[in-house]
């Protein structure tokens, strides 16, 4: 019995938290061949002669109704919302009457690649002038109808209207619109004074099929005569395969196929199940290689040799050795950053199926461009000849950027000349991921006699995010990844002096995008340093960060913003402190500004219930409030930037104060939610969202509150403790 996943949930529930089984197999959500083609309130119109294409980003049907197609993938980040609400601003749309193709990737739009929180920034022009366009068009052929000036006639939810009063659907004009000639020139654009839609916090498109389980998943993808494969990948990196005996693995009930595959050995079954039995029967030897000594202790070890050796110049700003001779005050610290995994909820996985003369995949990606490319170098088959269905995403935070899980299916698909389904489990998803890159920091300051910042100098060494998107694993040491140390290149208070520099060092462990990547790190020690500096000068953290900002009035009416909301200038409750910390980034356009105030307590002990140390006898650090203010720009939909922050904030607070990848004989230890703790539900502080109104082009949400939390957590244990936590995860012995 097909039963899809709210179904499942509500079935579950009924029987007191116990799997129920249908009299017809086992309770799985199944989806149709294809992912569901159109999200939105109702299906997609039929595909009948009332369909017109009138721009490559819309469809008008006879009925009224506009199906907008969006060229980013769709991970929980509302991007299906937003930039339809760009087209249907400027081609006055009915709200209602809009639809959403998400499924189909069309590679004359672009990569299509979804990354760095710039889904909106940069086509907030390109959605605009589309629906400026249409609306052009839609005029012009109604002006024709009605034998009048194009002047005459204006647009209103999905009508043209002519000043006398007379009235035409967009439905009834699209054939017309698409023959009309277009304009030379650009067509002008709204005012924000104009818009109706932009600004306002419409529901959400993608959440009606969420909520009832009927949005398609990759991992819930189904395809006639699809088979279901598993991967028994090395347990060291760049380990190779020695020996393999498959004859037990053959003899589970179900299995087909075992199938030798770069990253491995594949166990493809009929399902999910007999594919799992049958990979833990293989019997394999592998050739581990000298990345089987690695373990956590060593890698920590060759960061903190490499961290005193001189590193390439990043920037560097009048005389800093100089200016720390003098300063009337010196502060140094050193900061050090685990590997940390993605940890999606749904695990990695993809679908192919590898024909004679094409290859069709069904993922839940982030980077379509990308897997064309990968599944044509393996197939041997031209780029055009590649098909990619996007599903939704269950979490992407940079995962979905890479290519392993997708390159696995077209290998085995191609082996088995079968559609597959390759399936992770949270195992595999955790011990084979990407990870963000560890880092260490050293970072020397000094204040004058009046106690401001004079002089900074700042050293960090790491490995290179780059390199391993390269596939060379390193790069020479002259050589710094802008992505990897992301945000360390700059700094917002007035050092006359400042000094950056920075080692690669390769450690053998996988690395790449994590949301806000070196942005997680470069702001913990750029905002807890520079609260030491205000401890040195003997100033209140928020004061002294508004008195030494640079010229940033943006920055500062965020940081004003969330001081004012969170009370700052009054006591907190009893037993209650609180720190605070702010991002900013401006380049080309992109402008983005997020200060946050966390309200904390510090008691002893913690139980493993409440997720605070699991008994270890620490001090367990509780967030109870956090205060964000943001300017992004033109708040596209404000109740998505409400979301992205809180989501934002629990994505850094789980990764501050619990996560971390360790490794032994050059093993990932933590296997699954065990022993790779996450934040839970009860330890979700309460979240308020401030949005400064602005009229600047829209900047990014996505990944901008995630690193600011962690450096506001630890400065508020100092206020609470008088002890700097300069490691994540924070830890009060």
């Amino acid at each position: 019995m097909p039963v899809n996943r709210r179904e499942f949930l509500v079935v579950s529930a009924a029987a007191g938290g116990a799997l129920v089984v249908t009299a017809g197999g086992a309770c799985v959500p199944r989806t149709s061949t294809r992912s569901p083609r159109v999200a939105g309130r109702t299906t997609a119109p039929a595909r009948t002669s009332s369909r017109h294409s009138l721009h490559p980003l819309l469809e008008l049907h006879g009925d009224g109704t506009a199906v907008v197609l969006s060229v980013k993938s769709e991970m929980g980040q509302g991007i299906l919302t937003a930039l339809p609400m760009l087209l249907a601003e400027e081609l006055d749309l009915d709200w209602s009457a809009v639809r959403v193709e998400r499924e189909r990737f069309d590679p004359a739009l672009g990569s299509g690649g979804t990354t760095a929180s710039i889904s909106v920034f940069l086509n907030w022009k390109v959605y605009r002038e589309a629906g400026a366009l249409v609306r052009h068009l839609l005029v012009a052929a109604a002006a024709k109808a009605w034998s009048a000036a194009p002047e005459q006639c204006r647009t209103e939810r999905g009508a043209v209207i002519h000043r006398d009063g007379r009235r035409l659907g967009y439905g009834e004009l699209a054939a017309q619109a698409a023959s009309m000639k277009r304009p030379r020139g650009p067509i002008p654009l709204k005012s924000p004074a104009e818009f109706r839609l932009i600004g306002r916090p419409l529901r959400r498109i993608d959440t009606p099929d969420k909520v009832s389980g009927a949005a398609g998943f990759g991992i819930d993808v189904q395809v006639p005569g699809m088979l279901v494969a598993t991967v028994l990948r090395p347990p060291v990196h760049g380990a190779t395969l020695a020996t393999v005996d498959d004859r037990a693995a053959r003899a589970v009930p179900g299995v087909e196929h075992v199938v030798r595959i770069e990253r491995g050995v594949a166990v493809v079954a009929r399902d999910t199940w007999s594919a799992l039995q049958g990979r833990e029967r293989l019997s394999v030897t592998w050739n581990e290689g000298a990345k089987a000594r690695l373990d956590s202790a060593g890698i920590a070890e060759q960061l903190r040799r490499e961290l005193r050796r001189p590193g390439h110049r990043v920037k560097r700003e009048g005389d800093p050795a100089a200016a720390l001779a003098r300063a009337a005050k010196r502060v140094e610290a050193t900061y050090e950053f685990p590997f940390v995994a993605h940890a999606t909820m749904e695990p990695m996985n993809c679908t192919a199926h590898v024909e004679a003369d094409r290859c069709t995949l069904w993922a839940p990606t982030q980077t379509p461009g990308w897997n064309r490319t990968t599944a044509a170098r393996i197939t041997g088959l031209p780029e055009d000849r590649i098909i990619v269905h996007r599903t939704f995403l269950g979490g992407g935070f940079g995962r979905r950027s890479q290519e392993d899980f997708v390159a696995e299916a077209v290998e085995v698909s191609r082996a088995v000349r079968r559609p597959v389904k390759v399936v992770w489990t949270r195992t595999d998803d955790l011990q084979h991921d990407f990870y963000r890159p560890t880092f260490h920091h050293r970072v020397r300051g000094g204040i004058d006699a009046a106690g401001a910042p004079l002089a900074l100098d700042h050293r960090l060494v790491g490995p290179s995010v780059v390199a391993w998107w390269a596939g060379s694993g390193s790069d020479p040491p002259d050589k710094v990844d802008d992505i990897s140390i992301a945000g360390a290149e700059r700094t917002l208070y007035r050092f006359p002096h400042f000094n950056v520099e920075t080692r690669i060092v390769e450690t053998g462990v996988p690395v790449g995008i994590w949301r806000s990547i070196g942005n997680s790190y470069t702001t913990f020690v750029g905002e807890t340093f520079i609260d030491e500096l205000a401890a040195a000068a003997g100033r209140d953290p928020v004061r002294y960060r508004l008195d030494n900002l640079r010229d940033a009035p943006r920055v500062r009416a965020v940081l004003e913003l969330a001081a004012d909301k969170a009370g700052w200038s009054r006591p907190p409750p009893a037993g209650r402190h609180r720190g605070v910390a702010v991002f900013a980034e401006d380049e080309e356009g992109y402008s983005v500004q997020v200060a946050q105030v966390a309200e904390i307590s510090v008691d002893g002990g913690g139980d493993a219930r409440g997720g605070g140390d699991g008994g270890r006898g620490e001090r367990r650090i509780r967030v109870h409030r956090v205060v964000c203010a943001i300017d992004c720009g033109i708040a596209v939909n404000p109740n998505i930037i409400a979301a992205q922050m809180e989501g934002g904030i629990a994505f850094g607070l789980s990764a501050a104060l619990k996560e971390r990848i360790t490794l032994a004989r050059g093993r990932v230890v933590e296997a699954n939610f065990d022993s790779y703790r996450l934040l839970r539900l009860n330890e979700m502080p309460e979240v308020e969202v401030h949005i400064v109104p602005s009229q600047a082009h829209p900047g990014g949400v996505g990944e901008k509150a995630v690193s600011v939390i962690a450096p506001a957590v630890a400065n508020a244990v100092f206020a609470a403790t008088g002890v700097r936590l300069r490691s994540l995860p924070l830890r009060l012995a």
